[in-house]
């Protein structure tokens, strides 16, 4: 009887063991995974990723984060952003409905679902934003800021992004859906995480939701790092096949705060593996002290943001909203200093023509700092003008643009291709190089062969239409570098020009015509 008992309790340690070293087994290849995956994902040529002390605005980890990339579904965060201050404006409010036109409806999934005609309340759009990453969602919100108009509420996001300091940043549309134009860095996607903590804390804690119930639908949020990794509480999620995977992180624990960026990651797990090894490695080495104002300064208001009210009919009941929120930041102080995060990076590659929106400020005298990590205080935008292309020159604050770096007041659109008035702009006429008449330029490069370079790639794709242009390099002056616009010459009148242009835009290369 004794050996039986013995062999029993030998047989159940033995089984307890096994399946004890079976677990520590799965643990161990997890951490191996995340580990090889984190490596191969800081050898991706897309990538690039950086982390910030959100206390002290200290770079702790830096690789690429200067460079231009998409930012896919990142955009929401600038979308909310505006949302945010619109609510705390009181211009809006949780329960203001949001209508959906057909162009909303019709936007490419993820989405909510909701037909052209319907609504949803401002509370359901963020959550479906910050879960779902709904794109429909996000185009309705941007049209109800923007007056109706989409493109009207990204030049507002661009103008909002500049007055942050985010001045690499160029937003095209609301939610991240491709867009050529449409460009951000990881620095600059630091800067918008941490604004939206320090700006908005009492709406902050939408970023932790994990499920949020939307009519008979359970939405379960993309971001898997909330509720797995200890600390995080957000931010947001982003994919597209031109961008990669994309991943912003604030995490709070034991008085540290830090927020880290991947952008351009090989898959979900690989980023998500990378994101976990930055927070691991760096979270140590943040400042428990110091966050007593906010690093971001609190910008003025983006221009004249019109909300466009929900059309009068019969509404349904809206579904009903079960969300989990953390608790409210405590409040933050009034008199922000602003996180420098200096750029480093080189001229942005040539061959990402951003299509900007012009911002011009009004320089006023302002105290200045020794302090490295307190840049000088944005001057507040006064006012919008639209271009088709703006020459991204200079990597500073966002200053008056000179005449020779931008259309002027006479600029008029024609099928979507913008052209100079006939009366010779100071662009013109500061350039004494190159032929007479009417141009087409297709960018700027930081040299004169990159510029021939991406002439002659141009017209290779031009076709007939640029077939007797002769490709010209024009040397100015931004910023202190010396560039170089890229333009063909020798059109006949204004139609052969746009007509050249529009040929260009078919075959993929942004441009612009204008009076030489």
């Amino acid at each position: 009887m004794s050996r039986s008992v013995s062999s029993v309790s030998s047989s159940r340690s033995g089984s307890f063991f096994a399946k004890l070293m079976a677990i520590l087994s799965v643990a161990l290849a997890v951490v191996l995974v995340d580990s090889v995956s984190a490596e191969a994902e800081a050898a991706n040529s897309k990538y690039a990723g950086i982390v910030v002390d959100a206390k002290t605005g200290n770079v702790l980890y830096s690789e690429n984060a200067d460079r231009l990339q998409y930012p896919a579904s990142l955009t929401k965060m600038m979308t909310i952003y505006m949302t945010f201050e619109a609510l705390e404006q009181g211009r809006i409010r949780l329960d203001t409905p949001v209508p959906f036109s057909a162009h909303a409806a019709a936007q490419a999934p993820t989405k909510l679902g909701v037909r052209a005609g319907g609504t949803i309340t401002v509370e359901q759009g963020i959550l479906g934003l910050v879960t779902l990453s709904a794109n429909d969602a996000a185009t309705a919100l941007g049209e109800m800021l923007g007056g109706g108009s989409e493109d009207r509420f990204a030049q507002l996001m661009t103008a909002k992004a500049h007055a942050l300091g985010m001045t690499r940043t160029t937003y095209r549309n609301a939610n991240g859906l491709p867009n050529t134009a449409q460009m951000t860095t990881a620095r600059d996607q630091a800067r918008l995480g941490i604004a939206l903590r320090q700006h908005f804390p009492q709406y902050y804690g939408y970023f932790s939701t994990r499920a949020f119930k939307f009519g008979t639908r359970t939405i379960r949020s993309h971001n898997r790092l909330v509720g797995s990794v200890r600390g995080v509480d957000g931010i947001k999620t982003g994919y597209t096949r031109a961008a990669g995977f994309n991943l912003v992180s604030s995490v709070q624990v034991d008085g540290k705060s830090i927020v880290g960026v991947v952008l351009g990651g090989a898959s979900t797990p690989a980023r998500d593996a990378q994101m976990r090894n930055l927070i691991a490695t760096y979270l140590p080495k943040a400042s428990s002290r110091g966050g007593s104002s906010a690093l971001i300064a609190q910008a003025a208001p983006a221009p004249a943001m019109i909300v466009t009210p929900a059309p009068v009919m019969p509404q349904k009941a809206q579904p009903q909203v079960a969300k989990t929120i953390t608790a409210a930041q405590p409040p933050v102080s009034a008199a922000a200093a602003d996180l420098s995060l200096p750029h480093k990076g080189p001229l942005p590659d040539a061959r990402y023509q951003v299509a900007e929106t012009e911002v011009a400020y009004t320089e006023t005298a302002q105290p200045k700092s020794d302090n490295p990590l307190i840049a000088q205080p944005m001057p507040a935008p006064t006012k919008v003008k639209t271009t088709t292309f703006k020459e991204q020159a200079s990597l500073s604050v966002p200053k008056p643009a000179p005449a020779s770096t931008r259309l002027e007041q006479g600029d008029t659109a024609v099928d979507n291709v913008t052209t100079a008035s006939t009366t010779p702009t100071t662009a013109a006429a500061s350039s004494n190089n190159g032929p007479t008449g009417w141009v087409v330029q297709v960018g700027v490069s930081p040299s004169r062969q990159m510029a021939m370079d991406l002439l002659e790639s141009a017209k290779s794709k031009g076709g007939k239409a640029l077939s007797s242009a002769k490709p010209f390099a024009v040397a100015y002056a931004a910023g202190g570098d010396q560039l170089y616009r890229a333009r063909f010459g020798g059109f006949d009148d204004q139609r052969d020009a746009v007509n050249a242009c529009k040929a260009l835009k078919k075959a993929g290369i942004k441009c612009w015509a204008a009076a030489q």
